[in-house]
């Protein structure tokens, strides 16, 4: 199984703010967005707090793919769309540990908020050299 290199997830660990360079579904020009990004240890998460309204969800989950630049890192990745609730909440709580009171995570009685809805665990993807 294809994981991330221990620097990559460090990276993430320390960064408040990643580059992540998508292509346009339309256009099909690269779109280059700074987010925030989230970890716990094995896993990548980026989210978009104000749901599907931004271009760059949608380019992720159109193309299936995009890089995201750690310092002087390019890590290709594709996109899992988080559709577990419960998942969702844990990618809150990383954020939230992470980020702090900017991050309002949703209750198991209420709604998904918009970031929750729009959680994307990030897959490494290999290079077919």
């Amino acid at each position: 199984m294809n994981e991330f290199s221990p620097d990559v997830l460090q990276a993430v660990a320390r960064d408040r703010e990643v580059q992540l360079t998508t292509h346009g579904r339309k256009t099909g020009k690269p779109r280059r967005v700074t987010i925030w990004i989230g970890t716990d240890g094995k896993r990548l998460y980026i989210r978009s707090g104000q749901g599907m309204r931004r271009h760059w969800p949608q380019n992720l989950l159109a193309k299936g793919a995009g890089v995201v630049r750690l310092g002087k890192t390019e890590v290709k990745v594709k996109p899992r769309l988080v559709t577990d609730p419960a998942e969702a909440r844990e990618v809150s709580a990383i954020y939230r540990r992470k980020y702090g009171q900017f991050v309002l995570p949703s209750k198991p009685d209420e709604p998904l908020t918009l970031g929750e809805q729009t959680t994307f665990e990030l897959l490494p993807v290999e290079d077919a050299t």
